[in-house]
């Protein structure tokens, strides 16, 4: 199978799990002096394996913690809670708790399986905020890819009752704040605006996107059901304040999904920054001192009420961040169209 090079190295974010799972695992990160780790914790009662999270704690006792929830990609059919980059970059010692959830996957269940399980993982945590030391206040959820639309999703849902199924009906599924990292949002246009060459061609009855709804995208018969799972379906002006981030050259998921959010949650009022990583594929080229920098911020003004730079960022923006390092045949890309 061939890959185009502007993508290769993380087309397993978004094509199937068997192919995701051949992967080499990172090592797990190395945990603060006096930080503790609850592991596969179930969320659910008697529920499905993969309704579980692991959930770390900082050191110290004293004032409940806010709480940072990584919700983890792998185009809806793989990924694992074990990967969380909020352990790597420190978060714990900044005093964050930090609970990774794993979620039903597509072959599992189709949509809104996905979203049904974030929410009992929320509504979970916060029944059980006293007893692990959390500020159930404090709540704010990152995820990547497929675990960035589910994040969107969460923050546009919060007041929508039909997804909150299960114990614990009555403890609210809102956050405080949402960090989103190139996930996507309107999948009938995801494969207007790719990038040339692509590696995913969505509008296909096997794409991940028709597995998730259970049915083939391009099929004008599943129009609802594209809708449904469309995290813009539900903006509404007391959604949380939002951080995306996305590359410009992504491969898999075109940066325009995320214009596309930017612009419903801004003509309603929510605050929102859309930070393009200029050079930017599915995550390749993340990081660097400036956006590590702007998601650390994020985090304390909306957890912590920090008086930092995102206090003073306007109620919509647009920025941008240079890729940390260009992947191989970024000059090349261009979009579909001459979009």
């Amino acid at each position: 199978m061939h890959f185009p090079r502007c993508g290769w190295l993380l087309v397993a974010a978004f094509l199937p799990v068997a192919w995701a799972s051949a992967q080499p695992a990172r090592p797990p990160p190395v945990l603060p002096a006096g930080a503790t780790v609850e592991r596969d914790l179930a969320y659910v009662t008697a529920g499905h394996e993969r309704q579980r999270l692991d959930l770390y704690l900082p050191p110290g006792t004293g004032t409940p913690r806010p709480l940072i929830i990584w919700v983890h990609g792998g185009g809806w059919s793989g990924g694992d809670k074990r990967d969380c980059p909020a352990l790597r970059q420190g978060y714990l010692d900044r005093g964050y708790a930090i609970a990774s959830l794993n979620y039903r996957l597509s072959q599992d269940a189709v949509f809104p399986a996905q979203l049904e399980d974030a929410k009992a993982a929320l509504r979970w945590l916060r029944a059980n905020a006293a007893k692990y030391n959390l500020n159930p206040e404090r709540f704010g959820v990152w995820g990547s890819s497929a675990g960035g639309h589910l994040v969107a999703l969460l923050g546009t849902t919060g007041g929508v009752a039909e997804f909150d199924v299960g114990a614990d009906a009555k403890v609210s599924s809102r956050v405080q704040c949402v960090m989103d990292d190139y996930g996507p949002t309107l999948f009938t246009e995801m494969d207007p605006h790719r990038v040339n060459d692509a590696a995913m061609v969505h509008n296909t009855p096997n794409s991940p996107e028709s597995r998730l709804i259970g049915g083939w995208i391009g099929d004008p018969a599943n129009a609802a059901k594209i809708a449904r799972v469309n995290p813009i379906t539900y903006v509404s002006p007391d959604d949380p304040p939002f951080l995306i981030v996305h590359g410009d050259i992504d491969p898999l998921v075109a940066h325009h999904q995320s214009e596309l959010l930017y612009d419903a949650l801004r003509r309603a009022g929510v605050r929102v920054r859309l930070n393009t990583v200029k050079g930017g594929g599915h995550g390749a080229g993340f990081g660097g001192a400036e956006l590590e920098q702007m998601r650390r911020d994020f985090f304390d003004r909306w957890l912590q009420d920090a008086d930092n730079d995102a206090a003073r960022w306007p109620a919509a923006m647009r920025s941008s961040t240079a890729a940390v390092a260009v992947p191989a045949g970024a000059k090349k890309a261009k979009k579909a169209g001459g979009r």
